[in-house]
């Protein structure tokens, strides 16, 4: 369905089509007021026939995924979860990611908290020794110098051959048994180790390998909090109340609860419990690298069938959605209900909270300024460049107090070269305006309101991230396109870079560190600088791969795709053997054997070095 704007406000299948939209419109046909409101809006349908339910239902998960529609049942949280990664490579690394490449590295997880991975992977680089450096270096060019790790027992030292590469392998090998749950074996090899330790009277080596089975034997605990067989389930358990639902997640790998997840999922108080169930499954399963045998809920699903079918193809091995009634599976089940209560009623009281603090930051900035009306919307710009090269703009959103990630804007600064800020702030500040009034314009012809565009949306305090000079420009270009609404603030820093007042019309207005308003301006502050520095680094890095891989032959741009996709990043290009790179999709043995060349034989792109904007760099930028 396509809205006034020819958006996508909602996607659905249907074996009968016809009979499907056409409920949609009649009187009889009960309708909730949100799908009053959506059926009020569609100016046009679109419809795609396909051979089978199930692609049927993948279809209109990619489309879900791809427009975000509003009328459709959407997961709030689209945070990732951090892996645990064991790379592909000559000395392989342990480290934590938040994305999956097809890059033939190990992935273990996804875990619940970044907490919860690094005290993996510190307890693994301890017992392990697998390296912690990013350094490349291959057995024919090892590395000049080894580091701490090495000195302090962390680390074998593979860079400078302290250690065989098949030596380092088989503790690689191992740690991916820790990882697959496998602790027996490694604690009867330290259990061995500490006892050789202590009777040859080495008692420091000795309390080193306690603490290290101490330590395993904390972590196997947490995770052994069920074992009555070894099958690889997800428990899933929803509790909702009016608009607000949670579903929790237990992870059981090999019959053991390993972690658990939660998400908040926005829905319409008249969907069923079988509904919403269904739309998260097709949400969390789809893309995910890991799919369980058994996934167990709380409702039969009146898509079960087809759903089964998809995730068994996910999978490549058969997958059953299983709805317990009695014994110890259905208490499991009860018990990620509970859970998901208690979370309702932990967050519903910290989002009372939260609330209360940022309407009490809005009324202190009231009486700060001055304002008649509380600031509900508040703007923030920030420029960022290096010496001038790739000037980018960024605009950040407050909404009632909150960031509003939704609005967010990004701008690549067009008129403007070099290092000029002033500049470049007047030139994102004048499109940014000059599309709102545009949005206007378009909303009233179209007998719509404001709220139907971000940009049409205008702020009630803008908050600019400089001193005098940056509002000046920010009150020219208002006051050049005629807007008199909007109230313009700098903020002035302290010592540690802090907003300790506001400048508003030429005076100072102190603001006490200890209030609201000083929380709400320094998370403003903050925000607009990291969503700048992270857009500008963003550009930077495309262009340095850019830079490095149009500079070889026979590398174009399907190509220099397939080769990111391949390997992840440049530096994996960069050490990676001729046979690797053959095997890439879209090469062949010539133009493999060109980008190993260039790497390995170009001075300014051998291992260890690289060329960014013309100047040779060691190491990583």
């Amino acid at each position: 369905m396509h809205g006034p704007k020819d958006e996508v406000i909602y996607v659905g299948k249907a074996k009968i089509l016809k009979n499907r939209v056409k409920q949609y419109f009649q009187k009889s046909y009960k309708k909730s007021v949100k799908i009053q409101q959506m059926v009020s809006l569609v100016e046009r349908f679109e419809y795609i026939v396909v051979d089978s339910e199930l692609e049927a239902l993948m279809l209109e998960n990619n489309l879900i995924k791809e427009y975000k529609p509003r009328y459709n049942t959407l997961l709030k949280d689209d945070k990732t979860y951090p892996y645990i990664k064991v790379t592909n490579e000559a000395y392989p690394r342990v480290m934590k990611v938040r994305k999956r490449y097809t890059d033939k590295a190990k992935y273990f997880g996804p875990y619940a908290s970044n907490e919860q991975v690094n005290e993996v992977i510190d307890l693994i680089r301890k017992t392990f020794r697998i390296r912690n450096c990013d350094k490349s270096f291959t057995p024919d060019h090892p590395a000049m110098n080894k580091c701490m790790y090495y000195d302090i027992h962390q680390c074998d030292a593979p860079c400078i051959q302290k250690i065989t590469q098949e030596d380092y392998r088989i503790q690689v090998e191992k740690a991916i048994d820790f990882l697959n749950g496998k602790y027996e074996d490694i604690v009867k090899e330290l259990t061995r180790k500490m006892m050789r330790a202590s009777d040859n009277m080495d008692f420091e080596t000795a309390i080193e390998m306690r603490d290290l089975i101490r330590s395993i034997e904390a972590v196997q605990n947490r995770q052994k909090i069920i074992a009555y067989d070894s099958e690889d389930r997800d428990i899933i358990g929803m509790r909702r109340e009016w608009s607000d639902c949670i579903i929790q997640i237990f992870y059981v790998r090999d019959g053991k609860i390993i972690g658990r997840d939660h998400q908040f999922v926005d829905i319409d108080r008249e969907e069923t419990d079988e509904d919403i169930l269904t739309e998260f499954i097709k949400q969390y399963y789809d893309g995910t690298p890991f799919v369980p045998k058994e996934i167990f809920v709380q409702k039969e699903l009146p898509e079960k069938d087809i759903l089964e079918q998809w995730l068994s193809q996910e999978k490549g091995k058969k997958v059953h959605i299983v709805t317990p009634q009695i014994g110890k599976k259905e208490k499991l089940v009860e018990l990620a209900i509970t859970n998901a209560g208690i979370l309702m009623n932990r967050y519903r009281q910290q989002y009372r909270e939260e609330d209360q603090k940022a309407l009490r930051a809005l009324h202190e900035l009231q009486d700060i300024i001055g304002m008649e009306e509380l600031p509900r919307r508040i703007e923030s710009y920030d420029i960022s460049n290096t010496s001038g090269v790739l000037n980018v703009g960024s605009m950040v959103v407050y909404q009632n107090g909150k960031a509003k990630n939704s609005d967010y804007r990004k701008f690549r600064i067009q008129s403007v070269q070099g290092a000029d800020d002033y500049g470049s702030m007047k030139e994102m500040l004048t499109r940014r305006f000059e599309h709102g009034l545009r949005e206007m314009r378009e909303n009233a012809d179209a007998g719509k309101d404001n709220a139907a565009g971000s940009f049409s949306n205008f702020p009630d305090l803008i908050c600019m991230d400089g001193g005098k000079g940056q509002v000046n420009v920010c009150e020219e270009v208002l006051r050049d396109l005629g807007i008199t609404s909007v109230i313009v603030t700098g903020m002035i820093k302290d010592d540690h870079h802090r907003t300790r007042a506001l400048l508003y019309q030429n005076r100072e207005l102190p603001v006490d560190e200890h209030s609201e308003a000083f929380k709400l301006l320094t998370r403003i502050q903050d925000e607009v600088h990291r969503f700048a520095i992270e857009y500008h680094r963003s550009l930077r890095a495309k262009n340095q791969i850019r830079s490095l891989l149009d500079d070889i032959k026979g590398v174009g741009a399907v190509r220099k795709k397939a080769l990111m996709k391949q390997f992840g990043d440049i530096d994996h290009i960069r050490v990676a053997s001729v046979e690797d790179l053959s095997r890439c999709p879209s090469m062949d043995e010539y133009t493999a054997r060109q980008v190993y060349d260039f790497f390995h034989n170009n001075p300014d792109t051998a291992i260890g070095t690289f060329k960014v904007d013309g100047n040779q760099k060691n190491g990583k930028d």
